[in-house]
């Protein structure tokens, strides 16, 4: 049986999320993997709490892979 990392799941199977704005109430979708979204009614910035592995975790870049590594270490907000 191979282990699959549980905190890197969100990273490499990126999943949906709607929230809503503070400021205005419209919805916004952020996805897991990406550290922030912007509201398209008011320009509101919201911001994911990506608490992950990948900082300190010796085997990361294996783990979710180079492109996703390099992203999170470098605060790329694509």
């Amino acid at each position: 049986m191979q282990f699959k990392c549980p905190g890197a799941a969100n990273l490499r199977n990126p999943t949906l999320e709607i929230r809503i704005c503070p400021q205005c109430g419209e919805e916004i979708e952020i996805f897991s993997d990406e550290m922030k979204a912007a509201c398209e009614r008011c320009g509101f910035v919201i911001f994911n709490d990506i608490v992950s592995c990948v900082r300190w975790c010796r085997y990361a870049k294996e783990c979710v892979g180079e492109e996703i590594y390099q992203k999170l270490m470098s605060g790329d907000e694509r």
